[in-house]
């Protein structure tokens, strides 16, 4: 196992009302201890803020952003907690503390890595043949989502119907690993969130790109299942939540990386 793996849960956090920066153990969800939050600017940063105190990071260092819209974003998340704070649905805070704390010392190139070692199991890349109407189903469903990437990306990743994994060149591994090391390291926890999410680094691409929706995108991911609960049945609730869980998981990604590539794309114009 990598250090790179070891991102996969994003970094949550114990919260003290004093400092927010005691790494999360097993602990009960601490209480809401504040009753406002803010949203400042300052020297081309912003910042949240709970009442008086500024948001910190588990490491303790300034909770500062680039994007305006990412900082309200995360008071957002902050002023929507009730009696307690379920750290776990917070999911734009953790991956802001994430990325500015990098608690695995992680590289860009590792990140990269990361993902593209998804593709030989990519989730749409493997079609059964053994069931017809299931095969049917994910060739209606998956191709052209398969189709698109390799246009998008102008490589040849096939799909396999059998467990053997599909063979990805390494020209189509570069051009994909260069897509990827083009974009800055916050914006890269984003794109591995939505990986790791998602298991398939093709739905990522396409959710992200916005060539599907995030909704088509955990629909697409969740296919095999669903078809085989239309057989089994659905445990009540069960099933309703982890796919609203994905969806949520999904859509916070997809405002990280969109949020954190605007910024990126208006220096670039600046400097042009």
């Amino acid at each position: 196992m990598n250090n790179s793996t070891k991102f996969l849960r994003p970094f949550f956090y114990h919260i003290k009302s004093s400092h927010l920066n005691v790494p999360r153990r097993f602990y009960a969800a601490p209480k809401r201890f504040y009753k406002n939050t803010n949203v400042l600017y300052n020297d081309g940063k912003y910042e949240v803020t709970l009442d008086h105190r500024k948001l910190k990071t588990p490491r303790g260092n300034p909770f500062l952003l680039k994007s305006e819209p990412l900082a309200i974003a995360v008071a957002t998340e902050f002023a929507n907690q009730k009696e307690t704070i379920v750290q776990s649905a917070m999911h734009l805070s953790a991956l802001c503390f994430t990325s500015m704390d990098n608690p695995n010392n992680l590289t860009k190139p590792e990140m990269v890595n990361y993902m593209l070692n998804f593709l030989p199991t990519d989730t749409i890349l493997y079609q059964t043949e053994e069931d017809k109407d299931l095969y049917e189903l994910q060739k209606n469903e998956w191709d052209p989502v398969i189709e698109w990437f390799n246009k998008r990306f102008d490589t040849n990743i096939q799909k396999t119907p059998s467990i053997s994994p599909p063979t990805v060149s390494d020209a189509d591994k570069m051009k994909i690993s260069k897509y990827f090391l083009s974009h800055s390291e916050d914006v890269l926890y984003g794109f591995v969130f939505a990986v790791d999410t998602l298991k398939s680094i093709i739905l990522s691409c396409a959710v992200i790109e916005q060539h599907i929706s995030a909704d088509k995108a955990v629909t697409l991911a969740r296919l095999e299942e669903e078809f085989q609960l239309k057989f089994w049945g659905r445990v009540e609730w069960a099933h309703d939540m982890n796919q609203l869980e994905l969806q949520a998981r999904l859509a916070a990604a997809i405002l990280f990386v969109h949020f954190n590539r605007s910024e990126q794309f208006v220096k670039e114009k600046l400097i042009v």
